[in-house]
């Protein structure tokens, strides 16, 4: 089962940090929380997207799919930074996990063809352990939907750009499945995250108010 561990270095007040690095530029008391608070609250409200990259985020992604894990990295900006699980160092010889989209999971004949060819690859890749091959090689053949596993550092601005993107309705359905973990898991990590994932992780036609994709979902109008 995929899920979200938020690690202890994450920041845990990130509002109340926006307000304070904003505060020494503005050449505020940055010893009042109160004020350090408000002051956070209004970079965000007033779209300070620069001062969002302070507060950052350390988190484990585990069960997801090395094709969601890639589509993750096409997203990445800001200086974040990714380890993954390695398909050279870890043996998947002996069998590996996988996701199930959830229309196969749902179609008995479907997924028996879906599970049968994942048990094909894991023969030919036995097969070829038999041959002597050297295990990095056998590892080409992993499929995009094993399941993998990732150290993963980033920051509130990235997070809430890629929230815009990938909660879209039109996005892909384990895409929209690991936002709305990370937002889960970021939202019972402190009061001042709770905040931040109810407001601004949110798809983009909710912060605009209108749709701007070419093919539209009609959840929002067009912009006139």
């Amino acid at each position: 089962m995929s899920k979200i561990i938020i690690q202890k270095e994450t920041t845990t007040d990130p509002v109340s940090l926006i307000g304070r690095e904003a505060g020494v530029c503005w050449g505020a008391d940055i010893t009042d929380a109160v004020k350090n608070y408000k002051r956070g609250i209004h970079c965000l409200s007033s779209g300070h997207g620069r001062t969002w990259e302070y507060p950052q985020v350390y988190m484990i992604l585990d069960g997801y799919s090395a094709r969601v894990i890639r589509e993750l990295y096409t997203h990445i900006g800001g200086g974040p930074t990714r380890l993954q699980a390695s398909t050279r160092y870890i043996d998947y010889r002996k069998g590996f996990p996988y996701v199930t989209p959830p229309q196969i999971e749902g179609d008995a004949e479907a997924k028996a063809v879906y599970d049968g060819a994942v048990s094909e690859v894991l023969k030919a890749m036995q097969k070829l352990e038999e041959l002597g091959m050297p295990g990095e090689d056998i590892a080409m053949l992993l499929p995009l939907g094993m399941e993998s596993k990732v150290v993963f550092r980033t920051n509130l601005r990235n997070l809430i750009d890629m929230a815009h993107q990938r909660l879209c309705t039109r996005a892909y359905w384990e895409y929209r499945k690991l936002m709305n973990d990370m937002a889960a898991a970021l939202g019972a990590y402190s009061e001042e995250w709770h905040y931040l994932t109810e407001r601004y992780f949110v798809p983009k036609c909710e912060e605009y108010g209108y749709c701007t994709e070419a093919n539209s979902c009609g959840r929002k109008g067009r912009r006139e």
